[in-house]
């Protein structure tokens, strides 16, 4: 989402560090370059204007100019404006209600309210440990009901049976009583959306919130619109009331513009942002971590956080006890690019990870992208249980029959075992190290990162352009260590091999795509 800007305000900043001293009309010249970035960014023009004027202000002035890196200073300036623009802090869900807490969703049709309803369901029920009810609102759009009960039958979340003819507010009182006799403790509302805003569909949405009383009404916007989400959340702020916004599609190519203005046009929080299709699809919107994020600092704090509820931590430490022995066959090294695609795949882990932008452009530039992890597990799950634990055993028929039944060439499996081969014998040295590969696997151990002090060090300056201990030296990742951590990813590590033609330390050599 943010891509583009990143690049551009990048590209703007280095010019600025590399001068050593700066003037005022440095200074002047750059903030017009911001200005135009963010305008093309789809930025609301007043929001714009108010930004680059904060920052020039700052910008210019004696501790910025005089200081020993001007330009590193101005760049904190502009971060810091950013946070400010886009909220200052993380502002949760409020639960904190006489149950059931009454959640109202709003929005237009086609922004994605009835997909981010159960995200959020979900989320309540898994990570807070609440007893969720949905219900559809919706009578206009067809089948709608339904999609929410399917959504709720996959994700296990209880939904309000269907009873047709009934109208929104009569549904929303059903709704309120069937969750205080059944002992919930959240009722979502999943309201209608029309195409555009009319008169109707707010005098709706006035009804259902004076049978309800909703604690939260979340705004649901499709960030790809641009300005129009801006537009949409300031007349639904002003005729219904909203409490906090969701963004959906934040992991789309646009340009961003909308995430940026709408905290500061409707003086409301974003609370969470969708991240992809799938039901886990949803994260936090920290301000400080988006900032750093379009600044190019990565954003290690999410990586962290996003690797402890993914990774299965029991595989993690039976993997780094057979790493201390020696032994890595490729059901292990199956598991680590299970892994990686859980942590959103190369593309994923390098978008957090501090001062990675360029080196996502050249895997861009080598066609290199996070298919290729999902071939070599195919090629992996295509042999035999046998085979994946004494790879000696892959002659040239066997080869065959694995690329036959994975879609694969055969020199793709060659290179497969190759890297594999070189990825043993550096974890065999190492375990012969006396106990070296056990205190960077977490035996010793590596201790554990809370995602609270990597804030602090964020915030404080000491995390903005540099990996922690576990990332930087290919001890694995951060928050997983003491006994039995989890072993470094291939590719994040040091001293990775190199694959023919390929990048060094991309996971199994990958090479050009064919």
């Amino acid at each position: 989402m943010f891509e583009s800007l990143s690049d551009r305000l990048g590209s703007i900043f280095d010019g600025l560090t590399k001068r050593g001293a700066l003037s005022e009309k440095d200074v002047g010249e750059a903030m017009r370059e911001v200005r135009r970035a963010l305008l093309e960014a789809d930025v609301a023009l007043d929001v714009v204007r108010s930004f680059t004027d904060r920052v020039r202000n700052k910008a210019i002035g004696q501790d910025v100019l005089k200081s020993v890196t001007p330009g590193q200073m101005v760049i904190k300036v502009v971060h810091d404006e950013l946070v400010d623009m886009l909220g200052s802090d993380a502002d949760p869900i409020d639960l904190n209600a006489p149950a059931p807490v009454p959640i109202m969703m709003v929005g237009l049709q086609g922004s994605g309210k009835t997909t981010t309803t159960a995200k959020i369901a979900r989320r309540l029920t898994e990570r807070d440990r609440r007893k969720v009810l949905m219900a559809s609102l919706d009578t206009r759009r067809p089948a709608a009901q339904e999609q929410l009960r399917v959504l709720g039958a996959e994700n296990e979340i209880e939904t309000l049976p269907v009873i047709e003819g009934q109208l929104p507010v009569q549904i929303a009182q059903r709704a309120m009583t069937a969750a205080k006799l059944g002992g919930f403790d959240v009722v979502i509302l999943d309201t209608a959306g029309r195409i555009h805003i009319d008169d109707a569909l707010m005098q709706e949405m006035a009804d259902i919130r004076g049978v309800a009383e909703p604690h939260e009404t979340l705004l649901v916007a499709d960030s790809l619109t641009g300005q129009d989400a801006v537009t949409v959340a300031k007349s639904f702020d002003e005729q219904v009331g909203i409490t906090g916004i969701v963004l959906t599609r934040v992991d789309g190519d646009g340009r961003g513009g909308a995430a940026l203005s709408m905290r500061a046009v409707t003086g409301k929080p974003i609370k969470l942002i969708g991240v992809g299709e799938k039901a886990d699809a949803l994260e936090d919107f920290h301000p400080a971590r988006i900032a750093d994020r379009i600044l190019g600092m990565g954003d290690i704090v999410s990586l962290v956080e996003k690797a402890a509820e993914t990774i299965d931590r029991e595989k993690a430490e039976q993997i780094a006890r057979r790493m201390q022995k020696g032994a890595f066959d490729l059901e292990d090294f199956a598991e680590q690019l299970k892994q990686m695609s859980k942590l959103g795949g190369m593309s994923g882990i390098m978008g957090l990870m501090p001062g990675m932008g360029k080196m996502k452009k050249q895997m861009s530039a080598a066609n290199l992208d996070d298919s290729l992890i999902k071939r070599q597990i195919a090629i992996i799950s295509s042999m035999t249980r046998k085979e994946r634990q004494h790879p000696k055993l892959l002659n040239a028929s066997r080869k065959k029959r694995i690329a036959a039944g994975s879609g694969t060439q055969v020199q793709e499996i060659n290179r497969l075992l190759k890297t594999h081969r070189q990825m043993a014998d550096m974890m065999k040295s190492l375990g012969k190290k006396k106990g070296l590969l056990g205190n960077l696997l977490g035996g010793g151990g590596m201790p554990e990162m809370d995602p609270a002090a990597l804030e602090e060090m964020q915030k404080s300056g000491s995390l903005p352009n540099q990996l922690p201990p576990g990332l930087a030296g290919g001890a694995g990742l951060p928050g997983l260590g003491g006994p039995g951590g989890l072993p470094k990813l291939p590719g994040l590590g040091a001293g990775m091999p190199r694959g023919p033609g390929g990048l060094p330390g991309l996971p199994g050599g990958l090479s050009k795509k064919k």
